[in-house]
Parts: structure tokens; sequence; C-alpha cells
């Protein structure tokens, strides 16, 4: 299981673009999406790294991918989000009883759902909730390599958590690249899942994350 340490930054008063967010982020570390834990059957895997940090309001993923192919089309709250070009972030605040998974396209339209693994006894969050997460994208062609980029500002309330609550806690988590319908599609991961087929709703294979 991989470990993560993640830094408190200080997110106040910062314009709201992605030049802006990402330069706050600039001096985290990068992690690497690269697990292709089912590459016999799919064995095309895009470049995609993150960073990830946390501020008295919000945890912040920035997601950086090189991807052949770009889709988004998906364009309201809780759609099929994992058809699209979609970078996702899983995280259990209560030992991996329960989890959010946070889907969101190169668009920014987001899906989030709540629950155990059980896939029955999952629920969607509202429409109005998962606008609440802020996100800032650019996507960039060139010499035919297609690159996108993307910012999840997470306010912390999305996962029930009171404000300053992070510090000094652990979670589980993991993070994705996937596209199910793209030409060429993927299913990658930070933390290597031992599953036969593709399915990121095993908590599990979620790696630790400590909010220092």
């Amino acid at each position: 299981m991989k470990h993560l340490e993640v830094s408190e930054i200080n997110a106040n008063h910062i314009q709201l673009d992605y030049h802006s967010m990402a330069s706050i982020l600039e001096d985290q570390a990068w992690h690497g999406i690269d697990e292709a834990s089912w590459k016999a059957e799919f064995p095309y895997i895009p470049k995609v790294r993150f960073q990830i940090a946390y501020s008295s309001s919000h945890i912040f993923v920035h997601y950086d991918v090189e991807e052949e192919f770009v889709k988004a089309a998906n364009i309201r709250p809780n759609e099929s989000v994992w058809e699209d070009s979609c970078v996702e972030f899983f995280i259990s605040f209560d030992q991996k009883k329960t989890y959010y998974n946070a889907e969101f396209n190169v668009l920014g339209t987001g899906l989030i759902g709540y629950g155990p693994a059980v896939k029955e006894e999952r629920s969607r969050l509202e429409d109005k909730e998962i606008l609440k997460v802020d996100t800032f994208s650019q996507v960039r062609t060139l010499n035919g390599t297609k690159t996108w980029q993307q910012i999840l500002a997470i306010p912390v309330e999305i996962f029930g958590l009171q404000l300053n609550a992070l510090k000094g806690t652990s979670a589980f988590a993991n993070f994705y690249k996937c596209g199910d319908s793209l030409p060429k599609p993927h299913f990658i991961s930070w933390n290597f899942i031992d599953n036969p087929t593709p399915n990121f709703h095993l908590p599990n294979y979620f790696g630790k994350i400590n909010f220092r």
C-alpha cells in the first residue's frame, strides 16, 4: 500500500483561474497514476500524474494528463463522465467502511457518490452539492500531442467535515484516470488493484494519505 503526505497551503485571496491555482501548488510533489492493473486487456497507458494539497476549507487535486484522444460528451452533474477523458479521486475517512468517489471529465463535469463498496448501497450527491466543486482546466494540442490539466477544489463540507478538520488526520484514497468509451479504453490508478476485471470501487486497495 502506498503512502502520501499531504501539505497544508494557504489558498486565501487567490485569483480563480487555472494558472493562479497551479501556482499555489507548484511546490507540491508530483505522483504518478501509472498502475495498469489490467494491462493485458487494456494495454494503452496515458501519461498521468497528480499533486494534492489541502487548506482549512478545501482539498485540491491537480491532474496532468497526456493522452491520444480527448473526449467530453457529458455536460451535466451525475452523468456518465467515466466514459469521457476522466480523472477520479476516491477517499475514505472511516477506515474504508465508506468512501466518496469524485469523478470529473476534462470539461469539469462531475459525479460524486458515497457509501460502502456494495453498489446497491451507494448513493449520488445532489447536483447542487457537486457544483460546489470548482474546477480549473486547460487543454492543448502541440505537434499532434494532446495534453490537459485540471485542478479540483473540493470543499471539505462535501465530505461532511467542518473547517480545519483535516490537519493531523489520515484517510485512505486512490487516484485514477479512465476513459471507458474512448477509442483506446484505459483504467489506471495510483495504487495497484488486484482484481481480474477493471473496478475502481475496491477500497481495500486504497493507499494511505496523511494530512500534515
